[in-house]
């Protein structure tokens, strides 16, 4: 698959994720075999890039390619000059948000409440395409709700805007996550456009991520919240792929490498205080997937510097031999 100049060497995708999808998680989904990491939403709003936290997310490592940074709001002018601010960052792809159905975005008529208004899509995408020289994306839901879905409709005005890529959660906004997702519909506007689309939703193992690309025609699948505690969740989709059957699990002392390298990278990029308060929500996704952890788990979310949640990881995994 190829957005604009750029070809993926896997069609698997890292999701953009508020709060998870920062640089030391999109190193690591990279290292295990994403073909493209996506940037947390970034407001559009440059008013606010002084904060600490949009400084963080417009970090971009520069040894990854292609660098995606995704933004979000409601008025063209503001997005098309995001775009560029983010384009000379070293953003390569400026992917546009219509796809997240949170009530803080929504209220601010951004997000997926955008799917609402076709009139506006067509100035926001017209506005940012025609500002960048970089390939502009679209992520969007198949509609506003179950009795309005014009995904079809949205996906048309995106080709013919100059988008190059489109990403498809199969829900409505209304739907938010629950319910199943909707692969006949992606496959149905698949069918209608001729740019690639990427199929997101519930993909969650290497049977189910075959099922959806077979299901949805879809070019490439966007992994989101099963990548959580798992990033070599890439490594498994991608050996499933081409060789037709499951890869040797991660070893155990593989596993605790990563999670080392990922709380080495985490303080290294936020400074340990903010990095160890960080690092707690991904050791309790970790423990997802390890055996016996509920006292490792009850521990290391509550540590309190980065020495103590080291030691625990270690101890943890010696306590396995």
């Amino acid at each position: 698959m190829k957005i604009g100049e750029y070809k993926l060497d896997s069609p698997f995708i890292l999701a953009p994720m508020a709060g998870i999808t920062d640089a030391p998680f999109r190193r690591l989904c990279k290292k295990f075999g994403a073909g493209m990491t996506v940037s947390e939403m970034t407001t559009a709003d440059i008013s606010l890039w002084k904060t600490t936290k949009s400084k963080n997310r417009l970090n971009l490592d520069m040894n990854i390619e292609p660098r995606v940074v995704q933004i979000a709001g409601s008025e063209p002018k503001l997005l098309s000059i995001a775009a560029q601010l983010c384009v000379e960052k070293g953003a390569q792809i400026i992917d546009i948000n219509m796809g997240c159905p949170a009530k803080k975005v929504c209220n601010k008529l951004a997000g997926s409440a955008l799917m609402r208004d076709t009139k506006k899509i067509k100035l926001i995408l017209e506005a940012v395409v025609n500002s960048v020289d970089v390939p502009v994306t679209l992520k969007m839901r198949t509609g506003w709700n179950p009795d309005e879905r014009n995904g079809i409709e949205v996906a048309h005005i995106a080709e013919n805007s100059g988008i190059k890529a489109i990403t498809i959660h199969g829900r409505t906004r209304a739907c938010r996550f629950g319910g199943k997702a909707e692969y006949d519909t992606i496959a149905h506007i698949k069918k209608s456009i001729s740019i690639p689309v990427i199929a997101n939703g519930d993909i969650n193992s290497p049977e189910k991520s075959i099922e959806v690309l077979k299901k949805s025609n879809a070019d490439a699948l966007m992994i989101g919240r099963s990548s959580q505690g798992k990033p070599w969740i890439f490594r498994e989709l991608n050996y499933y792929l081409n060789e037709g059957k499951h890869i040797t699990p991660l070893e155990k002392n593989n596993v605790r490498d990563t999670m080392l390298e990922h709380l080495f990278d985490l303080y290294d990029f936020y400074g340990e205080q903010l990095g160890v308060r960080l690092a707690r929500k991904h050791l309790n996704w970790y423990c997802m997937y390890l055996d016996n952890s509920k006292d490792f788990r009850a521990k290391a979310v509550r540590a309190i510097n980065a020495n103590e949640q080291i030691g625990l990881v270690k101890e943890y995994f010696q306590s396995l031999k």
